[in-house]
């Protein structure tokens, strides 16, 4: 049986998005979405397009990881010297958007970006392999490099440094925090009759819209 066989038999999968059954809260939806893809098998369902410009508005996006989502917002780790980081620091604005192409899914998130904690990207930098630990010592992201050797030589010597030992956060590594102003969710429909709801912060709480598809 293909996945997509297997993905029509979810229930409410194909019945779409209404004012019925979405959260108020958008971070409250996106879980749902996240916990249902994650359940249905899709490939790296926490891989997400992250989307910068600088300050005289020329963007440039790339894929990376979601490694937090909580009522604050989506977190994303990097080196804080790499071209992603450059723009976020010029213009503290950016926008995310996930694609589950097995399930119709896409949720785009616009907001304005703020740096992790020391503690919060310390906890997750202890958490990962220490091959990519050492990975983020050794690399100047986004610089230009002579050779792969070059490169796997620099791992090798951070490699032997801190041999016996833990390996520290680097002061130039850390997470950054996407703190949603607008976010909308969009489910596949045949005929490309989509559904899409929008979710707008306002003084008040989430504004929600339905949007023509």
């Amino acid at each position: 049986m293909s996945i997509i066989t297997k993905l029509c038999a979810l229930p409410g999968l194909y019945r779409g998005l209404s004012e019925q059954n979405i959260a108020l809260d958008p971070i409250r939806q996106f879980q749902r979405w996240y916990k249902f893809a994650k359940r249905a098998g899709s490939y790296w369902p926490n891989s997400v397009c992250l989307s910068t410009a600088t300050p005289d508005g020329k963007p440039s996006a790339r894929l990376m990881l979601l490694k937090g989502c909580d009522e604050r917002g989506f977190v994303i780790y990097t080196n804080y010297e790499s071209r992603k980081a450059r723009e976020l620091e010029a213009n503290p604005h950016a926008a995310l958007t996930f694609h589950w192409v097995e399930l119709i899914r896409q949720v785009r998130i616009e907001g304005r970006v703020e740096r992790a904690s020391a503690a919060e990207s310390n906890a997750y930098f202890q958490s990962r392999p220490r091959g990519s630990r050492i990975g983020a010592w050794a690399s100047q992201q986004s610089a230009v490099l002579g050779s792969r050797a070059e490169f796997e030589q620099t791992c090798r010597e951070y490699d032997t440094k801190f041999k016996g030992g833990a390996v520290p956060l680097p002061p130039f590594w850390g997470g950054y925090r996407v703190v949603p102003e607008v976010v909308e969710f969009w489910q596949g429909r045949p005929f490309r009759l989509h559904d899409r709801f929008r979710y707008t912060r306002t003084d008040a709480g989430w504004k929600i819209e339905r949007l023509a598809p």
